[in-house]
Parts: C-alpha cells; sequence; structure tokens
C-alpha cells in the first residue's frame, strides 16, 4: 500500500503517477484564480460561498496529498521540513487557522496561499531544468552579484564626486547617489534623478555601457546552463535505457 501511494505521488512516469499530477496541476491553477476572484471589489454573497466551497474542497485535496507525502517519504522529518514540504504547509495553513482561531489579524495569513503557485514547480520539467542550471550557474551568479555591487558603490562614488556641488539636494551623500548607481547600471532610466555637469555626464555614459553588459551577463550565464542542464537530463536519460 505505502509503495503504491509513493509511485502515484512522486513517479509521474505512470499513467496514475500524470493523471495525479494533472489534476494537482490544474488544483492549483483553479485555486490561484479562485483566490484572484476573492479579491475583486464588490463580489456577490453567492460568489463568495461558492468561492468558499471550492477553497474548502482544495484544502482537503492538498491536505491530503501533504499527509500521503508524509507517509510515504523515507525520512519524513526531511520532508517536512525541506522547501517543497514547506510550501505545502503554507498552502493549506491559512484556512485551518481561519477555521480554528476567530482572530482578524490571521487573515493576513491567507497571502501565503500564494504559495500554492511555487508548489507547479514540482509538477514541472522545465522548471527542473531551471533548478539543475541554478546549481551548475551559482558560483558565476554569486561573483556577478559582487562584482555588480562593487560596480553600484563604484558608480554612487563617482556620481556623488560630479555632482554633489550642483545638486547637493539629489546626491547628497554616496547612499543617495545609489539609487542612481542601480537605475543607470540595469539601464532602466526612471529619469528622475540625472546629471547636469559636464563630467557627471560623460560619467554616465561610461556607467551606461558598463550597464549594458552588465545586464546581458546573467542571459549568457542562464543561457548556457539551461544548455547543460539539457545534457545532463539527455545523458541519464540514455544511461537508463537498456543496453
Amino acid at each position: 500500500m505505502k509503495e503504491e501511494l509513493r509511485l502515484l505521488v512522486e513517479d509521474n512516469t505512470t499513467k496514475k503517477g500524470k493523471l495525479f499530477d494533472y489534476i494537482i496541476q490544474v488544483l492549483i491553477l483553479l485555486s490561484l484564480i479562485a483566490f484572484s476572484i476573492e479579491t475583486l471589489p464588490n463580489i456577490s454573497i453567492d460568489t463568495k460561498n461558492y468561492l468558499d466551497y471550492f477553497e474548502t474542497v482544495c484544502v482537503v485535496i492538498f491536505s491530503i496529498e501533504y499527509l500521503i507525502r508524509i507517509y510515504v517519504a523515507e525520512k519524513p522529518l526531511k520532508y517536512i521540513f525541506s522547501f517543497y514540504g514547506i510550501i505545502d504547509l503554507l498552502a493549506i495553513l491559512p484556512f485551518y487557522l481561519k477555521g480554528t482561531l476567530d482572530f482578524r489579524a490571521l487573515r493576513a495569513f491567507r497571502v501565503f496561499r500564494i504559495f500554492r503557485a511555487l508548489k507547479l514547480i514540482r509538477y514541472n520539467k522545465a522548471l527542473h531544468r531551471f533548478h539543475l542550471a541554478a546549481k551548475l550557474v551559482k558560483e558565476e551568479i554569486v561573483l556577478f552579484l559582487i562584482v555588480t555591487a562593487i560596480f553600484v558603490f563604484i558608480a554612487s562614488a563617482g556620481i556623488y564626486y560630479f555632482e554633489n556641488e550642483a545638486q547637493p539636494e539629489v546626491f547628497a551623500s554616496i547612499f543617495h547617489s545609489a539609487w542612481w548607481a542601480v537605475v543607470t547600471l540595469t539601464t532602466v532610466g526612471y529619469g528622475d534623478v540625472y546629471p547636469i555637469t559636464t563630467g557627471g555626464k560623460i560619467f554616465t555614459f561610461c556607467i551606461l555601457i558598463i550597464g549594458v553588459g552588465i545586464v546581458t551577463i546573467p542571459a549568457g550565464l542562464v543561457a548556457t546552463s539551461l544548455s547543460k542542464a539539457r545534457e545532463i537530463e539527455e545523458k541519464e536519460k540514455d544511461d537508463k535505457l537498456p543496453n
């Protein structure tokens, strides 16, 4: 019985496993839509009652799924405190808190129902590939973030040097100049803060050129890591095939 349940919830290569995955995916999406509809103003009482009923059905199914996953897990505590386990719990916790405690402030926990969207990660192979790609490129990403932070500081200090005397209210300090540095390096350019001195404009041009490169680096890293992740998946698939 336990093994059959494990195959049902963990193995999506079988017909039953695929059907289970599809049902859960559809329920997650429908529950998110229902949650969004609840936020509409002037919603009718009948509609709200239908949404509450549907919410109850979804929570019951998600709760059963959560308990089954704990039951079939080789190490239940490891699953409970894992990323997916916490997300699964947050997806149902607000419903039970609302039903057992009559504190209006606890309605804030309903926001955690948004975490149901993250449950889709488990049921999507493409998202799994992203997870694998993130592992492959995590060191490069950390290095990129460090270099970016250095550039933000240099840009903040540089524009402060050029613009502080001309615009003491806007560029009052390096910390105040950091907003301009972030907006410029990311090439967003809101235009709310901009240089007016010749030196500041030349410096801004240099920062914009660097910003173009900073924006493209993560895209290249992600594209490369996704290609490697796909190669790893293909290799694993070939290794599983009988000789």
